[in-house]
């Protein structure tokens, strides 16, 4: 049975039935603007942009359900390093077990990760963004970016000694006594 691939223009839908996508060898390709992923705005610098991908439904080698998806997106970041935006390219290249329960999980081999279904209703567009959020650095830094300099710890510590220690007004108000 040859793979059916959505036609360019048409949208993605809102949910799809994983079982049926399978048997179908369903394929839906596109693109979706940043703007449109609520859970993944807050991580970015701005919303800006577009993730281009590809999501291929088929039945893997141990027979199991599975999603293969392809992202690519190029997002602005703000780097923790120097505050300044930087664009980061984004590329997922990922395969998903389609899942009904946690049990079904151990069946699947190794290099695939679950996806437990809803009642075996999938989101396309929420699995595009999940995998976005995935492959974010946990702390951006821009490359080539330095960290700033800092004194050394010996030169730290020569200036603590030569403040006055706080503590050595108390000392001074004892001997007084």
């Amino acid at each position: 049975m040859r793979a059916r691939t959505n036609r360019p223009g048409t949208r993605l839908p809102a949910t799809v039935t994983a079982a049926r996508m399978v048997v179908e060898r369903r394929v839906f390709a596109g693109c979706l603007p940043i703007a449109g992923m609520a859970r993944l705005r807050p991580s970015l610098a701005d919303d800006g942009g577009e993730a281009c991908f590809e999501l291929e439904f088929g039945q893997g080698e141990l027979g199991d359900r599975e999603l293969r998806v392809r992202v690519k997106a190029a997002v602005n970041l703000q780097c923790q390093r120097t505050l300044e935006t930087f664009e980061h390219q984004v590329e997922v290249d990922t395969r998903l077990g389609l899942i009904d329960n946690e049990q079904q999980e151990a069946g699947l081999p190794e290099d695939v990760e679950p996806l437990l279904l809803d009642d075996g209703l999938l989101r396309p567009a929420a699995v595009i963004e999940d995998e976005l959020l995935l492959a974010l650095p946990l702390v951006p830094v821009k490359p080539g970016s330095r960290l700033p300099e800092f004194e050394s710890g010996e030169a730290a510590a020569d200036a603590a000694d030569e403040k006055e220690n706080p503590f050595a007004v108390l000392g001074r108000l004892k001997q007084n006594k």
